[in-house]
C-alpha cells in the first residue's frame, strides 16, 4: 500500500469515529431552557466623536527620554 494512503485515509477514519450524533447538535424543544434577551438600544456611531487639530511635533530626544527606563537598560 502507498503511504499517501495512510496520510489521506488515517484521518478520515479518526474524523469519522470522533462526529456528534444529531442528537446532540439539534435544539431543544423545551420552552423552559429558552433564554431571553434583552431588547437592543440605538447608540449613534457619531456619539463619540472627539475632533482633533493637528499640532507642531514635539522634540523627539525629550520623548524618547520619556519613553526610556530610568536606569537607561538598553532591555
Amino acid at each position: 500500500m502507498k503511504p499517501s494512503m495512510f496520510v489521506v485515509g488515517l484521518p478520515l477514519t479518526a474524523g469519522g469515529c470522533a462526529s456528534t450524533l444529531p442528537p446532540d447538535v439539534i435544539g431543544s424543544a423545551d420552552v423552559q431552557q429558552t433564554y431571553a434577551v434583552s431588547p437592543l438600544q440605538y447608540r449613534s456611531p457619531l456619539s463619540s466623536y472627539l475632533a482633533r487639530q493637528p499640532v507642531d511635533p514635539k522634540p523627539w530626544r525629550r520623548q524618547n527620554d520619556l519613553q526610556s527606563p530610568a536606569n537607561g537598560d538598553a532591555s
